[in-house]
């Protein structure tokens, strides 16, 4: 299953379309086709077996209409007086004259041969006496010699029912109709002489069982009995050993079962035939009917044969005319894998022309736009590198013209000390970090201790500017100091301490810078004494800082909090930023929320 799975998926997908629409059509015609001639099977057998069914009623009341004459004609014999008196005279050893001869032929052996004459079901109805002193009176009473002539007679056990025999009572030749004959043999016993005779009271073959000896070539039928099966020449070999073996199995298994009479199907080899049987207690036999119903089922299996074919044909066909269907339909989806074979192979400028209006065509549309937005991105990338590059080298540059400046700064400094003039020289000191500081290039994050020493000399350079004096008051823990923080984020927050909260105040102030660590996070926190903002100020200013509203002029007021709220998204994600707390005439208190991440942690 797995191998089909592999060749399948290595399939071009129009053939896929044409295989999968293939066998959704073949699974239900298949299903149904199936359905459709194992009911027509089924029909033909069901119906041969009902009318074998009613084949073997109708001889099942043959058989017991049958029995009920030879028993009626056996129990009129052995009440039969003046046959009684004949037979224990013979027993005996007496005879009798002519005149009682006659008289008893007249009264009973008359009536006897009528009583056969006038019931077509018997074949005859005899008496055999016990021994030959006796006159024979044809054709009922016989001598026991003459019944020697009988095939049955010469069997240990004569009493009895007796099958397939010939009549060879006056010749040891078969009679002229050659007819096979069935009898019952009963004893006639008397208290006194024991057994003084035996009747036969006999039947055709053909009378008793009509379903063997019909013409019907393709029934067969027989009586089965303990040691024998009894059917007629012609059709001996219709039947072989083999097939009566099994059909004997299944009689005898549905005997055990209590079933006196069954009919079912049977399949032998290329043959297929409908069997039925029927238990007659009294005969100690079985009565078989088989029918062929091979060519009724052949016929069956021959039209199943040619709708297979014919739907074979179709099948090829609608494959055919499917797979050029599907392959139409998969035109656009083909050229749209040959553009990006094209694509792949380098080609950017290819496209897909002619889109059509269905899903294909809209995704043809779609990657269309993609590649033109990737022909943008890609020369985006390119200006973007050619930008870099030429920052670069103007970093290079403005290297070059710091070092000029230091030096310059340098010289003074040195002119400012030999005149003992020291407030300038720490002045040019500190502007010169500042300088060194802002110019200095860096690709990455600075640590917090890079970014206090730049605010020292920055509040160094504002108490140059103004009367009053600034103060910083900073608790850093060891941990904070070397914390990653983007370069110059915290100077823009003290720069707006100090212009918009202090400058207008003009008295001297603290600002005070406090870190912390709390659940992992690192958390600065810059404070001024300054004049405060209200609440509407607040959020107005909080909204600026998350680019909710533009500030169309004015002095600028958040636009260096709103760049560093920006670095600090870019380089620790969005959950991380800056917070604002203030009161009017009271204080502000800028909160830089950050990841704790130091060059220490590994």
């Amino acid at each position: 299953m797995r191998k089909i799975w592999e060749y399948a998926s290595g399939l071009k997908l129009n053939t896929k379309f044409t295989m999968l629409i293939v066998i959704a059509f073949i699974i239900p015609i298949a299903f149904l086709a199936g359905v459709l001639y194992y009911n027509m099977e089924r029909n033909v057998i069901d119906e041969n077996v009902s009318n074998l069914s009613y084949i073997m009623d109708r001889n099942e009341q043959q058989i017991h209409t049958n029995l009920d004459a030879v028993n009626m004609s056996t129990q009129f014999t052995l009440s039969d007086v003046g046959i009684l008196e004949v037979l224990n005279t013979a027993a005996e050893g007496e005879k009798y004259s002519t005149s009682e001869l006659i008289r008893i032929y007249d009264e009973d052996v008359s009536m006897l041969e009528r009583l056969v004459n006038n019931n077509p079901l018997l074949y005859n109805v005899r008496v055999y006496a016990s021994n030959d002193n006796l006159q024979e009176m044809m054709p009922v009473i016989y001598k026991y010699s003459r019944m020697q002539k009988l095939d049955w007679a010469n069997k240990g056990n004569i009493y009895g029912w007796h099958f397939g025999y010939a009549d060879t009572l006056f010749s040891t030749l078969e009679s002229e109709d050659n007819s096979q004959l069935l009898s019952l043999v009963t004893e006639i016993k008397d208290f006194k002489n024991g057994t003084i005779g035996t009747i036969e009271v006999a039947m055709k073959m053909s009378t008793m069982f009509p379903s063997i000896y019909e013409t019907d070539e393709e029934s067969w039928s027989g009586f089965w009995t303990d040691n024998h099966v009894y059917y007629t020449k012609d059709r001996e070999s219709w039947i072989d050993d083999e097939f009566l073996n099994r059909i004997q199995s299944a009689m005898t298994a549905s005997l055990e079962e209590g079933a006196i009479k069954d009919t079912y199907f049977e399949k032998n080899g290329k043959n297929s035939y409908v069997v039925s049987y029927l238990y007659v207690k009294e005969l100690g036999g079985t009565l078989i009917v088989v029918r062929d119903i091979t060519e009724d089922v052949n016929a069956i299996y021959n039209s199943r044969l040619i709708f297979v074919l014919v739907t074979i044909c179709i099948i090829i066909l609608l494959s055919v005319v499917v797979r050029f269907i599907v392959t139409r339909m998969l035109r656009q989806f083909y050229e749209i894998l040959k553009t990006m074979k094209a694509v792949q192979d380098g080609d950017l400028n290819a496209r897909i022309a002619h889109c059509t209006g269905d899903e294909v065509g809209l995704l043809g549309n779609r990657l269309n736009h993609m590649l033109d937005e990737i022909q943008i991105l890609m020369q985006d990338g390119i200006n973007r590198e050619v930008l870099m590059k030429n920052t670069e080298i103007r970093a290079l540059q403005n290297q070059i013209n710091a070092h000029f400046i230091y030096n310059s700064l340098e010289s003074i400094k040195m002119m400012a000390e030999i005149d003992e003039e020291y407030d300038i020289s720490d002045s040019i000191t500190a502007l010169g970090k500042l300088l060194r500081y802002s110019m200095r290039w860096v690709s990455g994050n600075v640590m917090v201790n890079e970014e206090m020493d730049y605010i020292y000399n920055y509040i160094t350079l504002m108490n140059l500017r103004f009367d009053y004096k600034i103060i910083l008051s900073v608790n850093m823990p060891d941990e904070i100091l070397c914390q990653k923080i983007p370069k110059m984020s915290l100077q823009p927050i003290v720069e707006n301490a100090i212009v918009h909260g202090i400058e207008e105040v003009a008295e001297d102030t603290t600002i005070y810078l406090k870190g912390y660590i709390k659940d992992k996070d690192c958390y600065i926190e810059i404070s001024d004494s300054g004049k405060g903002m209200t609440e509407e100020e607040v959020i107005r200013l909080k909204k600026k800082i998350a680019g909710q509203i533009e500030d169309g002029g004015g002095s600028g007021h958040g636009i260096g909090l709103k760049n560093v709220q920006d670095r600090i998204n870019i380089a620790f994600g969005s959950e991380y930023g800056i917070d604002i707390a203030s009161q009017i005439n009271c204080y502000t208190k800028i909160i830089v929320h950050l990841p704790f991440v130091t060059d220490l942690m590994v």
